[in-house]
């Protein structure tokens, strides 16, 4: 066979979507474990005063009500779903990048008493104020 040969690269390419597919069987169907646990973590930025704390979570195509934040001592988690664009509807999926599906993120926050104050989901993004209690 000859270096242009398709069969090698379409065998390559066959066994790797082989690889994929065991990993997510292993990931979906693991013995003793019903919950469903996170698909992906999204990416936080923390910007800190002296009475507040900023929390910007990356969560495109993220619609409020499938977002859940709860504040414990200590750490704040933001949870939820990031569902399959509609616009995929009826269409073969060629490529899939995008995270989707159950999220999860803890947050470690600073020392101190931490109180949710406003929030607010634009251009992809949450905002969370997070202000210090005395």
């Amino acid at each position: 066979m000859s270096s242009a040969d398709p069969t090698q690269w379409m065998w390559a390419e066959a066994c790797a979507m082989i690889e994929r597919a065991e990993q997510m069987h292993r990931q979906f169907f693991r013995p003793g474990f019903a919950v469903p646990t996170a698909n992906w973590e999204p990416p936080v930025d923390l910007f800190e005063s002296d009475r507040e704390l900023i929390v910007v979570v990356a969560l495109p195509g993220v619609c409020s009500e499938d977002v859940r934040i709860s504040l414990d001592p200590g750490m704040l988690v933001v949870a939820g779903v990031r569902r399959l664009s509609a616009v995929a509807s009826g269409t073969a999926i060629r490529r899939l990048e995008i995270p989707h599906g159950r999220f999860e993120r803890s947050i470690p926050l600073p020392a101190g008493r931490w109180q949710l104050g406003r929030s607010l989901i634009e251009n992809g993004c949450l905002a969370l104020s997070l202000v210090k209690s005395s």
